[in-house]
């Protein structure tokens, strides 16, 4: 099975940018379809973007939207988390998450990473 580990995150004020990575190990990200969720303090966890296991374009959660860019690089095995125009909102732990069929919003993926900790100061 896959292990992911995220790294990238930190502190940021609005308007800033950080990029986040999630490294696989065990597997290559090819077989699965990857995405990212977040939770913020005394929140559940919630779906911020996936892209589709074969191709087909990436969606994303109407929060972050035309912010956010995931992306990946199968040759490096790992994958980002492009976000741009932060916002105090978009703190939160963020996690990688893998599936060998679909990340699909509300329902919980096969694999999870442990998450890295994103704080955007207003």
């Amino acid at each position: 099975q896959v292990q992911l580990v995220e790294s990238g995150g930190g502190l940021v004020q609005a308007g800033g940018s950080l990029r986040l990575s999630c490294a696989a190990s065990g597997r290559t990200v090819s077989e699965y379809a990857m995405g990212w969720f977040r939770q913020a303090p005394g929140k559940e966890r919630e779906f911020v973007a996936a892209d589709i296991l074969g191709g087909g374009s990436p969606y994303y959660a109407a929060a972050v939207k035309g912010r956010f860019n995931i992306s990946r690089d199968n040759a490096k095995n790992t994958v980002y988390l492009q976000m741009n125009s932060m916002k105090p909102e978009d703190t939160a732990v963020h996690y990688c998450a893998a599936d060998t069929k679909m990340i699909v919003p509300g329902v919980e993926p096969g694999y999870w990473g442990q998450g890295t900790q994103v704080t955007v100061s207003s």
